[in-house]
């Protein structure tokens, strides 16, 4: 019976730990941090920019701003969704600040090719701050180069070269949608 009291008690704290995790991946960005005030009234607008199926796995864009009530201090960024094998849908955050550079990276992954490196296999990959990574892999000098989507410990989403340039123009829409939104205040 001690045992069990003592499982009982430990649960919480086990589960507490996990939902900040969590929150420690959102506070990563400027919109985690932002949202996680408190005192004020944060309004959290979202907008679905499109999504994909990628095999047996959605994935969506969309934009968001996040707004204080008081201020109408605004922040900017795109909340990525990640649905696969069955698993509860896992979303990020990006802020508006690396849209630039993670649409360089996937522009640089889907085009690269064996002379990255002299050697016969390589890696190449990209990582948001949250976690949102795109990968290139080869294992040797011959077929194809293998591209992947992953979000923390998810699986790895195969990606075409036709899914890397889909993905690739949800992200630059979204983008040219906040530019939209950010030029009207």
């Amino acid at each position: 019976m001690h045992k069990w009291s003592f499982v009982f008690l430990m649960m919480p704290g086990l589960l507490g730990l996990t939902v900040r995790a969590q929150d420690t991946n959102l506070l990563k960005t400027q919109i985690g941090v932002f949202e996680a005030r408190t005192g004020t009234v944060i309004i959290k607008g979202f907008d679905q920019a499109g999504s994909m199926t990628v095999g047996g796995a959605m994935i969506t864009v969309s934009c968001k701003v996040s707004s204080e009530a008081a201020t109408g201090r605004r922040v900017f960024g795109l909340a990525v969704g990640i649905a696969a094998d069955n698993r509860e849908r896992d979303r990020t955050y990006i802020d508006y600040d690396e849209l630039d550079s993670l649409l360089s990276s996937i522009d640089y992954l889907s085009k690269i090719t064996y002379n990255v490196t002299p050697l016969s296999s390589f890696e190449a990959s990209y990582t948001t701050r949250t976690g949102l990574e795109l990968s290139a892999y080869s294992a040797r000098r011959q077929g194809n180069i293998s591209t992947f989507l992953q979000y923390n410990d998810g699986p790895k989403i195969p990606l075409t070269s036709d899914q890397m340039t889909q993905f690739y123009n949800l992200i630059a829409q979204a983008k040219k949608d906040l530019d939209s939104i950010r030029e009207t205040k």
